[in-house]
């Protein structure tokens, strides 16, 4: 049976290192200037060194670029895919397709991997980017189960799952805590959360949102962290091709923790599926002692029809 590749999203280069002591396969890295919602800041020198490093492990680093770009950075485009396929990396992921068409002229050999977020939703939209060059589709969040399993059935690309952490819910291009803290300010409080985050308190739903702001403008995260990793099978079985494990405004310990117990559950579920069924429940029991007391663990959009 086909394992699917792990993959992590690291913080920094010491956290990256940690994360391939913990068993992960691949990694996803950039800078918020081309990629969206990044568990980490890596410049160009960072990036290089964060390849070398996997390489040298036999692991692989995807490169965010899936931003939405406007006029003034296409020029930029270029020279970035020149320098990431010099560097090597072993895919540029994208949701613009600007980044194709550069691709294709600059770096044609280049693997792309086509993440729009929401829109990644039926196997012929996959196709279509797949003909268009695309090697892998990372799916929307809102899949269920049942749609992310007849997708694989029909796709003719890789398909990228994400088992675990937060989703956005919201982004604006506009920097919106100012307007919030004049229009919504009476209505609900902003509480600092960390140094690029702060949290967005709905007392009558008791739920907290974690907000944010970077280049690419402002992010509305979900009040739960996705987490399936007692729900491997179905996925496993149908040979999804990645899972991945997302860190965002998370601590470097905490993604460790969680790609340590995942490393144990894909292993098991694929080599020895009688002890992982022993074992998933004490695996979720643990990642729920890491998570922060605001933020419970759910299955996210897996088992529920997904409601736009």
């Amino acid at each position: 049976m086909k394992k699917p590749e792990l993959l992590v999203t690291p913080i920094d280069l010491a956290n990256m290192r940690e994360l391939i002591e913990a068993g992960a396969d691949a990694f996803v890295i950039g800078e918020q200037r081309y990629g969206l919602r990044l568990a980490g800041e890596f410049n160009k020198d960072q990036v290089k060194e964060a390849i070398e490093l996997a390489h040298e492990h036999n692991k692989k680093v995807y490169v965010a670029m899936n931003a939405l770009f406007h006029n003034e950075k296409i020029d930029e485009l270029t020279q970035y895919l020149i320098f990431l396929n010099e560097a090597k990396a072993d895919a540029v992921i994208f949701g613009d397709p600007a980044v194709l068409m550069v691709a294709k002229e600059v770096a044609p050999t280049m693997k792309l991997h086509w993440n729009a977020e929401t829109t990644v939703t039926n196997y012929y939209t996959c196709n279509y980017w797949g003909r268009k060059g695309a090697k892998r589709a990372v799916l929307a969040r809102e899949l269920n189960m049942d749609s992310i399993i007849e997708m694989k059935e029909n796709a003719e690309v890789e398909l990228e799952v994400q088992v675990h952490g937060m989703t956005c819910m919201f982004q604006s291009k506009r920097s919106l805590i100012g307007n919030y803290f004049d229009y919504q300010g009476k209505a609900m409080k902003v509480e600092k959360a960390q140094e690029k985050a702060m949290i967005l308190h709905d007392k009558e739903r008791s739920n907290k949102y974690p907000i944010f702001q970077d280049e690419n403008g402002t992010h509305i995260m979900s009040p739960n962290d996705m987490c399936i990793i007692d729900e491997l099978e179905e996925m496993i079985d149908a040979e999804v091709d990645s899972f991945k494990i997302d860190g965002v405004l998370q601590t470097s310990q905490y993604i460790v923790e969680a790609t340590k117990r995942y490393r144990q559950a894909i292993d098991l579920c694929v080599d020895n599926r009688e002890e992982y069924e022993d074992v998933k429940e004490n695996l979720l029991a643990e990642l729920e002692e890491f998570q922060q007391e605001h933020r419970p663990l759910d299955t996210g959009f897996f088992f529920k029809e997904t409601v736009y």
